[in-house]
């Protein structure tokens, strides 16, 4: 009987998290669910100079805001605990040695000026190490070890052949083992190096998909030698493609933050939902069978194959993520769109309290991105000053003479209305303008501009003066007239 499925995602605790991570936990995730199986979050702190304060809950809200719930890890444990790589430190060393037993691994003594000087002259061996140390004499090793001097643990690798592994995404590839350096396993400081952390780990944890990006391809036989060398299955391999960003003159290179945001946090800080950021990237390397673009996670999850994943690289198009978080805000109820965006309403209108879901109605059609709507609204809370020209409309045939007698008609009936709602506003300028015997939009667009004092506006002139509430729209209506007289 074949393994449960087990994948786990392993960040490690740096900073933000970049499209290209939050990818490969979705991919990881997506494998794991649609299999049946279980997916671990393990942190991987091995790396202490590098670790950010605060960097493990970005982690958490993240994957929160994602969606993509865990089933074992430091937060809520499980049977291969600890999940933190640093709560594992006493784990690696053992295992070190036995390689060092087998003869698979050696003490290196050397120090880091020796190393440095190797590094100055690295010409003459590919700029790796030499291997100087991996022949000493029994007793040196020994009176070396006994004398308390420092170390490091180095994999010894073949020097002649070649590793081959299939991988199910770019099919099988052969590494010449001369091109492998003997890697360091433990560091000085006695913590494991990342890559030897990471088989104890996976193995240890019973991780039977290992996915990550394809610019780990070349360092998966150093991976697969030490599975050999402790006689473990290998796990099953998912490179993924590369991520590019578009460069301003045509080209494309690795996505950066000279592309634009390419963390979660700043995504969402720009006004992405969650929601739409996750459905895009599934699409940067996976293909689904009928080309469809809309995908709720659960949907993802029914559909996602590993077959699917693409080799080519994936270019990262803001352009069409804002078109998907369009789709998705469209695709709110009013009520969770005026909930979501009550941060930015509150940005704009600070003095008065407003009907928020009238707003919101105005605004979820034509709203792309969170972050733009403070600007279509801030006239609700002031008129921007504006020019009388604005007026002037080919298209709805108004000019600064007809907008005065539109005006003038407009208050009339509006100040007579006693119920002031959109219907009634509706019905009052509908039946004016065919009194008037002018297109609706003669009529109309006079009145938007002298409540708004904007060219552009969510909304037509109905939907501006039942937000704005009767006293208000007829201050500006009559300040347009003055405007225009």
């Amino acid at each position: 009987m074949s393994k449960k499925v087990r994948t786990r995602f392993a960040p490690s605790p740096t900073g933000f998290m970049h499209v290209g991570n939050l990818r490969t936990a979705l991919y990881e995730y997506l494998i794991a669910k649609s299999l049946g199986g279980t997916f671990v979050l393990r942190i991987e702190d091995t790396d202490q100079e590098r670790k950010v304060e605060g960097a493990v809950d970005i982690i958490y809200n993240t994957l929160r805001q994602a969606k993509l719930i865990h089933d074992e890890g430091p937060d809520i444990g499980g049977e291969y605990g600890p999940y933190v790589q640093s709560e594992r430190k006493d784990l690696y060393l053992p295992y070190a040695q036995k390689l060092v037993e087998m003869d698979k691994a050696y003490y290196c003594f050397c120090t880091k000026e020796r190393l440095d000087s190797l590094h100055n002259d690295s010409d003459d061996i590919g700029g790796g190490y030499d291997r100087h140390c991996r022949n000493l004499p029994k007793e040196v090793v020994e009176k070396n070890l006994a004398e308390g001097m420092p170390y490091v643990i180095r994999q010894k690798m073949p020097l002649e052949g070649s590793t081959t592994f299939n991988d199910a995404v770019f099919g099988s590839i052969t590494v010449e083992n001369s091109e492998l350096q003997d890697q360091i396993l433990i560091k000085t400081d006695g913590y494991p190096t990342y890559n030897f952390a990471n088989v104890i780990d996976d193995h240890t944890m019973n991780i039977t998909h290992v996915v990550r990006g394809s610019e780990y391809l070349s360092s998966t036989p150093k991976y697969n030698l030490l599975y050999e060398a402790f006689g473990w299955d290998i796990p099953e391999y998912v490179h993924l493609p590369l991520i590019m960003g578009k460069n301003d003159d045509g080209t494309v290179s690795k996505l950066s933050k000279r592309h634009g945001a390419t963390s979660f946090e700043d995504l969402v800080k720009q006004g992405f939902l969650p929601e739409a950021v996750i459905n895009y990237i599934a699409l940067l390397g996976w293909c689904p069978k009928d080309n469809r673009e809309i995908f709720s996670i659960e949907e993802l999850v029914e559909n996602f194959r590993i077959d699917g994943i693409s080799k080519s690289p994936s270019i990262f198009d803001y352009d069409k993520l804002e078109w998907f978080n369009g789709e998705y805000i469209k695709a709110l109820p009013v009520e969770k769109f005026a909930e979501i965006s009550m941060p930015y309403f509150k940005k704009a209108i600070k003095t008065k309290e407003l009907d928020w879901i009238k707003v919101a109605s105005i605004l979820q059609q034509r709203t792309t991105k969170l972050t733009q709507i403070p600007e279509k609204i801030e006239f609700f809370e002031a008129q921007p000053d504006y020019d009388k020209e604005l007026f002037v409309n080919k298209k709805s045939k108004t000019n600064l003479e007809n907008s005065v007698t539109m005006l003038k008609e407009g208050i009339n009936a509006l100040n007579a209305l006693t119920e002031w709602n959109h219907d009634t506003i509706h019905d009052c300028l509908i039946g004016l303008a065919q009194q008037l015997e002018v297109k609706n939009g003669t009529l109309m667009w006079p009145i938007r501009i002298a409540a708004s004092g904007m060219s552009v506006t969510p909304g037509g002139a109905v939907e501006i003066l039942d937000i704005l509430g009767k006293e208000e729209s007829m201050t500006r209506l009559q300040k347009g007239l003055a405007k225009l007289s």
